[in-house]
């Protein structure tokens, strides 16, 4: 019988009639583990280190016959304890070799990848994120869910990896989510907007001629003629792949000739402010069908007094496909978009820099929008080396002569006004200098001639104005000279960025003269933010002024 009591069995009867208790059966007082088959080999359910330890039949046995024989067994409890030892080691290294979480990001495949893989990820590339919902980036081309036909195009290219600001918002815009993107002139941002762009386009049925009426499915706007040029040039590279039309319209080409492309019917036009406003105008194309837009450097077309056309251009593109401004609605109109079943605007926009009227813009015409910055702002220009000479203006020329004579072309040199442009250029090239120069006065086959002569190789100095000089992306160009210096730090930024793109180094020469004080103290803290050496010079002219 059995009483509880407190959740505790108590017996009635007396322990001392338990038979089990009889310690005199010598069943009980010699308990033998059982052995295995010669003595080799573990039970299963019972901890393998224990019974290692309690079950020594086969050492002894070995010991007693060494005993017996007189053999010396030391080398042989050696070479075992050694095996053991590496059986041990190649046990522990294959159980890290085959946990996820003991390995490099470099070492996993995409599915094993975790949040924390990707954060390190994002801070080797220097990639930061902000806005939520942010996809992980590709690692490489084939991570990437672009069309066959786009990677393809990426292979013959000759692109063997992508860039940082590649790796994320080739993610992000084939979310069909909006897009800021924060990062400087050659860090590879134009292929960044355009395969996802085509890959936009590629979606949707080739236009005909009656629905090229409605316009190209996607426009892309930058700052200055030659910007344009160049990323027609990207996108032609990628649109033959996929069947994808595009038309560049700029100032100082033919109006008719671009009209009349224009009205053949184009999936893409790629275009500045000033001469897209004027073709919508004078009703060469519409853009009722447009959903897809891409500002690239809006920073520098706002600086170039483009915000008021830009938003006349924006607001020409129908509303009703805009997003939600609610986050939550804009999520899920991204999915429909993506599934296909609506249109909906999606708009990216790149920059070097977001002062307030490009946050303005942003907020206006962008929803609930991924932000991506890639790298410290500044850290671009660490990679060039920036001099400073102090010299009288009528040293210049000389000392221009020195430099150019040193220096591995292609070599940009900057001036300020148009006519500084031509003269220079002439007396370089009289100094047996293959130069040539290039400014807004020239009409536009000219300059595309002389940009394109100094990509070939048919010139090696560039002699070029501000204007003229934005958007120019030449590759290989090391040296940068500012025969003038710039009206204000921000011209002086853009110009030394010609050189050290895409991670490479370059060198930047500034030739200073007593009338460039305006610009002496935002000089010193520039150098000073990227490392650069601050001459005496310059502190001494500093003490002077203040």
């Amino acid at each position: 019988m059995v009483c509880f009591n407190r959740n505790i069995f108590t017996f009635e009867w007396d322990t001392s009639e338990d038979t089990n208790r009889d310690d005199s059966n010598p069943i009980y007082q010699e308990k033998r583990e059982p052995q295995l088959l010669f003595g080799r080999g573990f039970r299963a359910g019972i901890d393998v280190r224990e019974q290692r330890r309690q079950n020594n039949f086969y050492d002894e046995l070995v010991k007693r016959r060494a005993e017996q024989s007189g053999e010396d067994i030391s080398a042989f409890v050696k070479a075992r304890n050694q095996a053991d030892e590496k059986g041990a080691s190649l046990k522990s290294r294959d159980i890290e070799e085959n946990d996820p979480a003991k390995r490099h990001w470099t070492e996993k495949k995409r599915e094993e990848m975790n949040d924390r893989d990707w954060r390190i990820f994002r801070e080797d590339f220097e990639i930061y994120i902000k806005g939520g919902r942010v996809p992980a980036p590709i690692r490489t081309w084939a991570e990437s869910p672009l069309p066959w036909e786009l990677l393809e195009a990426v292979r013959k290219v000759g692109y063997a990896k992508p860039t940082a600001i590649q790796m994320q918002a080739i993610p992000i815009a084939l979310e069909m989510r909006d897009c800021i993107g924060i990062a400087e002139t050659g860090s590879g941002k134009t292929a960044a907007f355009v395969l996802p762009m085509l890959t936009y386009v590629k979606q949707l049925p080739p236009l005909n001629d009656e629905t090229s009426q409605d316009g190209p499915y996607a426009l892309v706007l930058a700052p200055s003629r030659e910007l344009a040029l160049q990323i027609e040039e990207e996108t032609k590279k990628f649109a033959s792949f996929c069947q994808c039309r595009s038309v560049a319209v700029v100032g100082g080409r033919n109006a008719e000739s671009q009209a009349f492309e224009l009205r053949r019917g184009c999936e893409v036009v790629i275009g500045t402010p000033g001469r897209v406003k004027d073709c919508l105008e004078k009703s060469y194309t519409v853009l009722n069908q447009c959903a897809y837009l891409v500002l690239d450097e809006a920073d520098r077309m706002i600086d170039m007094g483009f915000e008021e056309i830009v938003n006349w251009i924006l607001d020409q593109i129908p509303s009703s496909n805009l997003k939600s401004e609610n986050e939550d609605q804009a999520t899920k109109e991204e999915l429909e978009a993506k599934a296909g079943h609506r249109k909906y605007r999606i708009t990216h926009m790149f920059s070097a820099t977001m002062p307030p009227a490009v946050e303005r813009l942003a907020r206006k015409y962008l929803r609930a929008p991924a932000y991506i910055s890639i790298g410290d702002p500044g850290a671009g220009k660490r990679a060039i080396e920036q001099r400073l000479e102090f010299m009288a203006e009528a040293k210049k020329k000389q000392r221009l002569q020195e430099i150019l004579e040193e220096a591995t072309p292609p070599v940009m040199v900057f001036v300020n006004q148009k006519k500084v442009a031509d003269v220079l250029a002439k007396s370089l090239d009289k100094m047996n200098f293959k130069a040539t120069s290039l400014h807004g006065g020239k009409a536009q086959e000219i300059r595309e001639a002389a940009l394109a002569g100094f990509k070939d190789g048919t010139y090696d100095v560039l002699v070029a104005t501000d204007v003229a000089g934005r958007g120019i992306d030449v590759e290989g160009v090391q040296h940068v000279i500012n025969f003038d210096m710039p009206k204000n730090i921000e011209d002086y930024t853009h110009r030394i960025g010609r050189t050290g793109r895409a991670g490479k180094k370059g060198v930047s020469t500034s030739f200073v003269t007593d009338e460039d004080s305006h610009l002496l103290q935002d000089l010193r803290t520039l150098l000073v933010s990227t490392n650069n050496i601050v001459p005496h010079e310059l502190n001494s002219k500093l003490k002077s002024l203040s």
